[in-house]
């Protein structure tokens, strides 16, 4: 964090005043049939947002899957800490990977659907913005699957009263890059990738980026400026890399990108000891679209089928919940099934201990005083390194050749969280 501290009335509430405007608003309902029983003390209406389609789909398409296998575990009712029995509606939207339309969805479910708690789910496009929002209505929001930084400070790093977040943070996940480096013996040149865009300048900063715990850790980094993204040709960037006598490359990429200069690297004889970069990593198919130069690749972990913890809702391990995903949906596991679970496990548990799961308020003081293990980890606001966010576990990662499927990711460094041990050690890759 320490390369991160420099960034950082009237008698009525705005939240009874839009209440008593959406009054008249008659909100829509989509409880499954039978849902409805008389006994029950009323309706949570819970919203849940998350960029199904777009070109963040890929973070979001464990979402509806998650949302679906809870709504059906639950029955379709929450029982609270003191026995009382509640309906549980689950309100699904598309943010579309846009974050005006998230905007916007986020404020029709709160302005004219009063829903109760709001829940998006995965990347800062979908999050931030439907954040701002809850804060504006004073509406609870629980959220995760984006780095804190990049949902705190753009929103001036102050403190917040209806917004929380878990999740790891981009200095840990920097960290996590070079605790990987540490266990490959190299002559410590590292070479960085970035995009020309806001991941790879935020990235590449010199400042709080990748180059800063890099050099910390006593590595030579050489940056041959940033690469216009889809570019089809790296000679540029390889021939630096070589002439510097780079043995690691790192960086942020995206998939074609990466296949690109993985394929120009092994063509033009450069053969670096470690390839480890963000974004490009992440799932199973940006791996296997390099064929064999995908073996041996890293990156950072959020989630895989070693983390031991059961979870709240339907008491599985992140094994038997990665084998139910390939079974049901005949493909392999993927990073954001696990924060999907976790995020629906934290929301379910501010609801069961709420004093009144139907009051905003309530809603909010259950939110702060979350301390619940979910499939991701523990997850308690603790205060540090922000009172509004909760670091979560981050592992360096390798892809191996697999059984199953053609890549597994194993976990293989765990210098930054210690919570449980690597499953194996990194090997350089073998070109």
């Amino acid at each position: 964090m320490t390369y991160y501290n420099k960034l950082i009335g009237s008698g009525i509430s705005r939240r009874s005043l839009l209440r008593g405007m959406g009054a008249g608003v008659a909100a829509s309902s989509l409880a499954l049939p039978g849902y409805l029983r008389a006994q029950t003390a009323g309706r949570i209406k819970m919203a849940y947002i998350t960029p199904a389609t777009g070109p963040l789909g890929l973070f979001g398409e464990t979402d509806g899957y998650t949302v679906q296998k809870i709504r059906a575990a639950l029955g379709g009712q929450i029982t609270t800490v003191d026995g009382r029995v509640y309906e549980l509606e689950i309100l699904e939207r598309d943010s579309q990977s846009n974050p005006n339309k998230a905007a916007e969805i986020a404020g029709d479910l709160i302005l004219n659907d009063e829903v109760h708690l709001v829940v998006p789910a995965s990347t800062t496009d979908t999050i931030l913005p439907v954040m701002e929002q809850a804060e504006l209505y004073e509406t609870p929001c629980i959220s995760s699957g984006a780095p804190w930084q990049a949902v705190v400070f753009p929103r001036g790093g102050g403190e917040f009263d209806w917004t929380y977040h878990f999740f790891w943070g981009l200095d840990e996940a920097l960290n996590t890059f070079v605790g990987l480096w540490d266990g490959v013996e190299t002559n410590k040149k590292v070479g960085m990738l970035f995009p020309q865009n806001i991941d790879g300048e935020t990235w590449g900063n010199d400042e709080y980026g990748l180059p800063v715990p890099t050099r910390a850790a006593g590595y030579d980094v050489t940056i041959p400026g940033y690469f216009q993204a889809r570019t089809n040709d790296f000679s540029a960037q390889i021939a630096a890399f070589k002439q510097a006598g780079c043995e690691i490359i790192g960086g942020i990429t995206y998939p074609d990108d990466l296949k690109t200069f993985v394929t120009q690297c092994n063509q033009q004889g450069f053969k670096p000891k470690a390839v480890t970069v963000a974004a490009a990593l992440l799932f199973p198919g940006g791996v296997e679209a390099m064929g064999p130069l995908g073996n041996g690749m890293s990156s950072e972990v959020w989630w895989t089928p070693a983390f031991p913890f059961p979870s709240t809702l339907t008491g599985q391990d992140s094994r038997a919940l990665a084998e139910q995903w390939e079974t049901d949906q005949k493909r392999q596991w993927t990073q954001p099934l696990g924060y999907s679970h976790a995020l629906l496990e934290v929301a379910i548990d501010i609801l069961r201990r709420s004093a009144d799961p139907l009051d905003r308020e309530a809603n909010r003081e259950a939110m702060a005083a979350t301390d619940i293990t979910t499939v991701c980890g523990p997850v308690k606001f603790a205060g540090a390194p922000h009172k509004n966010i909760c670091t979560m576990p981050i592992f360096g990662g390798q892809w191996v050749k697999g059984e199953k499927w053609p890549y597994d990711l194993k976990i293989v460094d765990n210098s930054v969280n210690q919570l449980f041990p690597p499953e194996q050690k990194i090997v350089p890759i073998s070109w």
